[in-house]
């Protein structure tokens, strides 16, 4: 199977970031995509909640996602939508963080709410508290792409090992991560995590990401958001196949499926997993006497 890792750097206006979406979409297709997968938050980003009320939409009036279905039916391809943010009917007035499967038919198979909220301090000057603004899923969802079985996942939930070998004992060959990643836990983190996420699973990891600095023009005066860029196609073995480097753009890869049972009947953790007990979380450790 051929894939497409599209790499974006979106801002805040969702009706000026479709058509270069749109544009790399097609550009992918005529590259010979069968499954074409774009980065968390590709409709925007922006840290001002008030712009985002403005302009973000229900799921079933979203125009972004309108066109990516036709776009989708148009080409005849799979089209993994990272993630759009979307308005809610939640009584905080939280917005969704939601990963969707289209099918060449333009149909939506599949839907996922990140599960992992971004809580977190940075540095003295960069914290994020996703919660705030997003609520979470609470469902791991593994659809399929022409009978091949396909774990969806969000950016942060990359961190939490337990969801992947859920997807992968569940039957996922192919792991998502489109991702929105700080450059600084990028540089550090990002390239290892997957390749951990792939070697633990036996899975591909595809991990298509927004890059560069994001135009916010709703928030002057407010430091532009930054991402790492980077989107990685991973093999089972943990190989990084494709690195698409810091740039929008897309990135082919072509994906051997028979590695997944390759790599699984060489180290088949996946089926060595033994119970235990303690320690239990909630209590706090004692010292020994």
């Amino acid at each position: 199977m051929t894939v497409a890792l599209v790499q974006l750097t979106v801002g805040d206006d969702p009706a000026a970031n479709l058509p270069r979406t749109l544009d790399l979409v097609r550009q992918a297709a005529a590259g010979g995509a069968r499954l074409v997968l774009t980065p968390e938050a590709t409709n925007l980003l922006s840290p001002d909640r008030d712009h985002q009320r403005r302009v973000l939409r229900p799921e079933g009036e979203d125009p972004t996602l309108a066109a990516l279905r036709a776009e989708a039916e148009a080409l005849g391809i799979w089209l993994l939508v990272g993630s759009l943010a979307f308005a809610t009917d939640d009584p905080d007035g939280r917005f969704a963080n939601r990963s969707l499967l289209i099918d060449p038919q333009g149909r939506i198979t599949a839907r996922y709410d990140k599960m992992h909220m971004f809580d977190v301090t940075i540095s003295e000057t960069e914290s994020f508290r996703e919660s705030a603004a997003y609520r979470p899923g609470d469902r791991a969802v593994l659809a399929g792409v022409d009978g091949i079985p396909l774990g969806l996942t969000i950016c942060y939930d990359l961190r939490f090992p337990q969801l992947y070998r859920r997807l992968a004992q569940a039957g996922a060959r192919i792991l998502t991560v489109p991702s929105a990643f700080h450059p600084t836990t990028g540089k550090a983190h990002w390239e290892v995590l997957l390749r951990a996420r792939a070697i633990e699973t036996g899975c591909f990891v595809l991990a298509p990401a927004q890059c560069g600095t994001h135009p916010a023009s709703a928030s002057p005066g407010k430091p532009p958001r930054r991402s790492h860029g980077h989107s990685l196609a991973v093999a089972p073995w943990g190989e990084v196949l494709a690195d698409a480097g810091s740039q929008p753009g897309i990135t082919l890869v072509s994906l051997d499926l028979e590695a997944v049972e390759r790599a699984r009947s060489r180290i088949p953790s996946l089926t060595h997993d033994r119970p235990f007990s303690g320690p239990d979380p909630d209590d706090q450790a004692r010292p020994a006497h």
